[in-house]
């Protein structure tokens, strides 16, 4: 498998020469299902493919997915081996940085300590065979809410994170590694344009500085006009990133990429990647309602036969995680669960659902559903999957990806 540098690099030249432009799509790995139906896309569109996992879904306490970075790794190999698929997928890591985990805010971990942990957490995945790792030290919670980490800042954070995992790299004697830096994260501060410069010049001048040039990033995460409530993608924006990465030998890579209105935009305008994950959620939790109410009508005309109750078991376990208060409105913090708007209620389960795939309570209602629809249709989650592969599908459709990987070969 080629290194991630090397196809950045070819993105580059392809784009160059006219002969292809093309976004590569990671995929945010958030259940079996999600993870299943990427690698089944890949296989059918002979499409490279990525796999954008934050410290959230794996890590070494096995995360709300339920994997160590050693069995993400391998449940991707599983499953190409299911879908007899020998091209690229490319296990990485996605906001890997202090704080970034849920469970290092709510323990109340000190910056060393959760500076630490992280640090486990980058050679766990650099041991697995992770082929890229998102540097992401944006975030500090000793600071007044508001306030962004000062630039200078930002950049010794990421030094100190990157020549940590080389230095263990090297003592490992593993392979190199591609890095990923910066957000698009308002509260990071790496939004404004003079600022993404300030930070591409210093983060240069201090790799240099430490000998770490090989570790220059492939990619750089930026502003390109979505966020967890916007969906139009700057075109624009993207046009004068690449602009600028692109003679440093680096693309630019967006977040927040689900639902956006305008994808085709994206390789047009020399966009190097783009991370999908809650779409894939909502699609997952949709095809698992459209189930239950063919299981309702099922169980209306079978005697003795018993609906499994998937959508409650699964609302009851989002509420209670708590999970879905991370997303709440500043006008909804106050509300209880059950005082919300129909429409506030649905989508911050279907955005909560992620963190309660694995909960067992919900985990037997689904397989009670699923035993229950194949009395009368084969394969249930085939179905789940494929419709998570047609979400997916678009975004190949739409970033050039369909027959990719002849050209990274």
């Amino acid at each position: 498998m080629r290194h991630l540098n090397e196809i950045i690099r070819t993105l580059i030249d392809l784009r160059q020469a006219g002969k292809a432009q093309i976004t590569l799509l990671a995929v945010c790995p958030n259940s079996v299902a999600v993870l299943e139906a990427a690698i089944k896309a890949a296989s059918l569109n002979n499409s490279i493919m990525l796999f954008a996992a934050t410290l959230n879904q794996v890590d070494l306490d096995g995360g709300y997915t339920g994997w160590t970075p050693v069995e993400f790794v391998r449940q991707i190999h599983n499953l190409a081996v299911k879908y007899a698929w020998d091209g690229p997928l490319y296990p990485c890591l996605d906001h890997g940085g202090p704080w970034l985990k849920d469970q290092h805010t709510l323990d109340h971990l000190s910056y060393e300590e959760t500076m630490r942990r992280v640090k486990d957490s980058l050679v766990a995945c650099l041991e697995a065979g992770y082929q890229l790792l998102h540097i992401d030290p944006t975030v500090d919670r000793n600071l007044p809410a508001g306030e962004s980490v000062p630039l200078g800042v930002v950049v010794e954070r990421t030094i100190e994170l990157i020549e940590h995992v080389e230095r263990e790299r090297k003592q490992r004697s593993l392979p190199p590694v591609a890095y990923e830096v910066g957000t698009e994260e308002v509260h990071g501060g790496l939004v404004d344009y003079i600022r993404f410069e300030q930070f591409l010049a210093f983060l240069r001048d201090r790799l240099r500085a430490k000998g770490l040039m090989e570790a220059w990033p492939c990619f750089v995460v930026a502003q390109v006009g979505t966020d967890l409530h916007t969906t139009y993608f700057d075109p624009a924006a993207s046009r004068r990133l690449y602009q600028t990465l692109s003679p440093l030998g680096s693309l630019a890579k967006g977040h927040y990429s689900d639902w956006v209105e305008n994808p085709h935009e994206y390789p047009v305008t020399g966009m190097g990647g783009a991370n999908v994950g809650p779409e894939f959620t909502a699609e997952e939790y949709l095809a698992l309602k459209d189930l239950e109410n063919k299981e309702i009508s099922l169980c209306r005309n079978r005697a003795g036969l018993e609906p499994a109750g998937f959508m409650q078991a699964l609302q009851s376990a989002v509420v209670e995680s708590g999970r879905w208060q991370k997303w709440l409105l500043p006008e909804e913090r106050s509300f209880d669960f059950t005082a919300l708007k129909p429409d506030r209620k649905e989508w911050l389960l279907q955005t909560g659902s992620r963190y309660t795939w694995t909960d067992p309570r919900v985990m037997a209602a689904r397989q009670k559903l699923y035993a229950n629809l194949s009395l009368a249709r084969p394969d249930p989650h085939g179905y789940v999957v494929d419709r998570i592969v047609r979400v997916i599908d678009k975004y190949i459709n739409s970033f050039g990806l369909f027959d990719s990987n002849r050209l990274f070969m």
